[in-house]
Parts: structure tokens; C-alpha cells; sequence
């Protein structure tokens, strides 16, 4: 099984950590949603846009090598 890296606002963050069952995983959550609710994430999928994309984007991989190599 592999594993993927997520970059999400910090308000959904916080909304999902609300929808979080005590000592479940994000993985888990994820599952749970997933299905229940198929339909509705299929239709949020792709709705994001982005004023700067390559700059966010830097920012992350950034943000990610500084907490890997510390």
C-alpha cells in the first residue's frame, strides 16, 4: 500500500479534524466519507482553482524539505 501527501487549506483542515472520530486516522476519514458521500466528492473534484500555482507549489516543496531534513 503506498502512501500520497494531501495539501489542503488550513480551514478544511480544521473542519475535517472536526468530522475526525476520536483515535481515528485522516486515512480513516477519508475512507468513511468516501462511502457515504461518493457522489458528492466526485462532483468536488477539480473545483479548486489558483491564482499562482507554480508559487504555491514552491512554497510546499519548500515547506516539505525543511521538515524532512531538520
Amino acid at each position: 500500500m503506498g502512501f500520497k501527501t494531501l495539501t489542503i487549506k488550513e480551514n478544511v483542515y480544521k473542519k475535517l479534524l472536526l468530522m475526525k472520530k476520536e483515535n481515528e486516522s485522516f486515512s480513516d476519514l477519508f475512507e468513511r466519507l468516501s462511502n457515504t458521500n461518493l457522489k458528492l466528492l466526485r462532483k468536488l473534484r477539480g473545483c479548486n482553482t489558483y491564482e499562482n500555482k507554480e508559487e504555491m507549489l514552491k512554497d510546499i516543496y519548500e515547506k516539505r524539505k525543511e521538515k524532512r531534513y531538520r
